[in-house]
């Protein structure tokens, strides 16, 4: 006769399971897509007043492309209510102008 590993009970090979795939929960401070970062640090920036920025300067500030910027921004322009922003100017890069509403 060989020697058997006795079975697992099915509790222990879920538990064994659901470890080895377990995903870190998201830190509840962070944003979580590129859209709501870009808008939270818009929000701390415009908190003074106005706002006036190019992509480029900001790209590294919000970990993200000016070309990512570029195309959130717009987004950003339909979807949030609390800022106000307007492409301001075009020298060399867009430059966007943010004011807070509310």
């Amino acid at each position: 006769m060989s020697a058997t590993t006795p079975p697992r009970s099915t509790d222990e090979s879920l538990s064994n399971a659901a470890a080895s795939n377990e995903e870190p929960e998201p830190n509840s401070t962070e944003p979580r897509s590129k859209e709501e970062r870009l808008a939270m640090y818009l929000r701390e920036r415009a908190e003074a007043g106005d706002m006036y920025f190019k992509s480029k300067f900001i790209a590294d500030d919000v970990n993200l492309s000016s070309k990512e910027i570029g195309a959130l921004i717009v987004k950003l322009q339909e979807s949030v209510e609390d800022l106000s922003i307007e492409r301001w100017s075009y020298t060399g890069a867009t430059t966007w102008r943010v004011e807070r509403t509310a």
